[in-house]
């Protein structure tokens, strides 16, 4: 994991843009910046780095977009923040309020057999507690 001087992983960022995407809406600098909870020029600096790494697409006129490898990178993360909610939810009986830090904290170290059999375990919900669809793998 990666992470910049403020402890924000670059897949945070990812997930980010994919959950500003998935809304159908257009990502910018301030909006990630507010998100994350990190300073503009953080994030365009990650930007600028996802960037060379061939994740997004970003512009001097500060258009963000995701390319293939970044959207399923962020698809992916989305995927299992959502699927640890849901266990967080209906096995621990954790409060709605409580399960996205939680779900946060995880999402980074589950690997990717945990992720499928916690998937199996729960019946491969198509929705997270909060409703939010979960993404499903497009591969299989």
């Amino acid at each position: 994991m990666v992470k910049n001087s403020f402890g924000i992983h670059k897949e945070d960022y990812l997930r980010e843009l994919y959950v500003i995407e998935e809304k159908g809406e257009i990502p910018s600098v301030t909006e990630i910046a507010w998100r994350l909870g990190v300073s503009k020029p953080s994030v365009s600096q990650m930007m600028r780095s996802l960037s060379k790494e061939g994740l997004v697409r970003f512009d001097k006129y500060g258009e963000i977009k995701l390319k293939y490898k970044g959207k399923k990178i962020g698809r992916d993360l989305t995927a299992k923040h959502r699927v640890i909610e849901t266990f967080l939810n209906e096995f621990l009986k954790l409060d709605l309020k409580e399960i996205h830090e939680e779900a946060h904290k995880l999402e980074h170290d589950i690997g990717q057999k945990t992720f499928e059999k916690l998937k199996e375990i729960l019946g491969n919900p198509k929705t997270d507690p909060h409703g939010k669809e979960i993404p499903q793998d497009r591969q299989k």
